[in-house]
């Protein structure tokens, strides 16, 4: 029954996406629409208070709004959580929070991270989480989607367009209306949504019980909605309250997919090219069904060394696992939160096996299977150019992506893009390793899984953790906050500058030679490319931990 469910929920899932990213590119229309009759009202009295002229910018401009706003996004933030303690809606006297901490906390959650070094219900006022967090839990997404919309926009030769008009329209016309619709639906399924603060009750053994409760509800919709992932209890979404059962369970996976496996269509409609965008689609669904296979048969067959001793549960590997959802949807639920780089989990992730752990770091590493909104179809993108650069090397002639050369400014770009990552990970990981081994709970190559997954975590915009790291310190906080910084938005300048680059190019005539981006070999490249480029950077730290472990692992 779980693998009926689960291939229904993805079924779901792509049957909605062509509509949902269709009505996306209708909603970054730049003429006038009949959404303006729903939305237009509200959007100039936001304009008008912001003081915002609707006029394009360029590369550079689209650029720098981004990043300042949200660094401005960020300070403000930061003040909130260092003065919680003493700003009202805290019913339950949370203190103000620590510097680092609120530090790591206001990047976490303003570069769609949401890593947290905090257990939610006893970290945060009420006020911190519907002003601060909720807050970033919409501008954060919004963010990238709008700069995926101008990265688009460039592709197909026009304007990018202006940040501030795309962000507010990305939050309005897309964010808002849904998860306003589910935060009423996860309350009708039994989901928290109250200002009382925490219930103390009597157990039936007379002891007394503090029960954590909050605005749960509102969160918990535009946390999956947005790919935010970040948990109002230190559970996340294994915890009854943020994740009451089966049905609220389907539809935190559907709401985490939805947008990322919508963007390929918006794209085919904005460039005039539905048919390469339906390639990308399937491309990126064929790595999430092989890469989830992967996860299920490894979660089923689970550990073993706790086979042998004929203990194994008869559904999987249930250590770390809920009752209520069984190996098979956790490890689902793991496989699609590092997929989309939600980093919600019903699950705790240090508990999977080594082969599902690689899986969820696999997802991360290349950012692509589907990826997170905005972001992760940018990196498609990318490595879409990679693909037609390749391809135009061994056959000797320039590449060409929509008609535009892609040419050595386009690639040198693309290049720095790629390595940041690898960097981000890669070297914060080994200054972990020598300098604060005290703070890692495993030995061994469990305990290099851990530190890998963290900074993985952190560079890939995802937020989940493999847990067991005394993660709550000065060290990790700066150390994974900066992670966050740089990967959320030095990719975000260099491949707004390689849009900006082919928006000024010319269209070259389709000749007989060009090689075509919307067939099956083109399909074929594309994932080759993402295998070897993506793949191959992380695999000699992966030997090292998650496949080291599985190959010391003994009946």
């Amino acid at each position: 029954m779980s693998l009926i469910s689960i291939a229904l929920t993805l079924l779901l899932a792509f049957l909605l996406a062509r509509p949902a990213g269709l009505y996306i590119a209708y909603a970054f229309h730049n003429e006038g629409t009949r959404l303006d009759r729903w939305f237009g009202p509200l959007e100039k009295l936001i304009f008008s208070i912001g003081g915002i002229r609707r006029n394009n910018q360029n590369w550079k401009q689209y650029a720098a709004s981004v990043v300042l706003s949200n660094t401005v996004m960020i300070i403000l933030v930061y003040l909130i959580l260092r003065f919680q303690g003493v700003l009202p809606l805290n019913p339950s006297g949370v203190a103000s929070m620590e510097p680092t901490t609120a530090f790591h906390t206001a990047i976490s959650f303003m570069t769609n991270t949401d890593q947290q070094h905090y257990s939610g219900e006893i970290g945060l006022s009420y006020f911190s989480q519907m002003i601060a967090i909720v807050f970033m839990m919409f501008t954060a997404p919004a963010s990238l989607l709008a700069v995926a919309i101008a990265f688009i926009r460039g592709l197909a030769g026009k304007p990018l367009g202006n940040f501030f008009v795309d962000m507010i329209r990305g939050i309005t016309r897309i964010l808002l209306p849904v998860a306003l619709v589910m935060a009423v639906i996860f309350i009708a399924l039994g989901v928290p949504q109250t200002l009382e603060p925490t219930a103390v009750v009597n157990t039936l053994e007379g002891a007394k019980q503090e029960i954590a409760r909050g605005p749960v509800g509102s969160f918990l919709s535009i946390k999956e909605f947005g790919n935010n992932g970040g948990g109002f209890f230190g559970m996340n979404s294994a915890h009854p309250f943020e994740n009451p059962g089966g049905f609220s369970n389907f539809l935190q996976i559907l709401l985490m997919l939805l947008l990322p496996a919508a963007l390929p269509f918006t794209y085919g409609k904005m460039v005039g090219n539905k048919k390469q965008g339906r390639v990308l689609f399937v491309s990126m669904a064929m790595l999430l069904i092989v890469l989830l296979g992967i996860s299920l048969a490894s979660e089923n067959a689970g550990n073993p060394a706790i086979n042998a001793l004929g203990i194994q549960h008869q559904q999987g590997s249930m250590e770390g696992k809920e009752v209520r959802f069984g190996a098979a949807q956790s490890s689902f639920y793991s496989v699609v939160t590092t997929a989309t780089e939600t980093g919600a989990v019903n699950t705790m992730h240090d508990s999977l096996t080594p082969i599902g752990g690689l899986v969820a770091l696999g997802n991360m590493m290349l950012n692509t299977v589907f990826g997170g909104v905005g972001a992760g179809f940018i990196n498609v993108l990318m490595y879409a150019m990679v693909a037609v650069f390749l391809s135009g090397l061994m056959v000797g002639r320039t590449p060409e992506f929509l008609g535009k050369k892609i040419e050595g400014k386009e690639m040198k770009l693309i290049a720095i893009t790629l390595i940041i990552s690898p960097l981000l990970v890669l070297v914060p990981t080994a200054l972990a390793l020598y300098t604060n081994a005290d703070t890692i709970s495993n030995p061994g190559f469990h305990g290099l899984t851990q530190v890998l997954y963290e900074y993985t975590s952190a560079a890939a915009n995802n937020g989940s953790g493999f847990e067991g790291l005394g993660d709550a310190t000065p060290f990790w906080n700066i150390t994974t906050g900066i992670v966050m910084f740089l990967g959320r938005y030095f990719s975000v300048i260099t491949m707004l500058a390689i849009a900006g680059s082919l928006a000024a190019k010319k269209p070259v005539p389709e000749t007989s030679g060009t090689f075509r981006t919307d067939n099956v070999v083109f399909a074929g490249v594309f994932l080759v490319t993402v295998l070897i480029v993506g793949a191959l950077t992380f695999f000699p730290a992966v030997a090292l931990g998650p496949i080291a472990e599985h190959l010391t692992l003994k009946p």
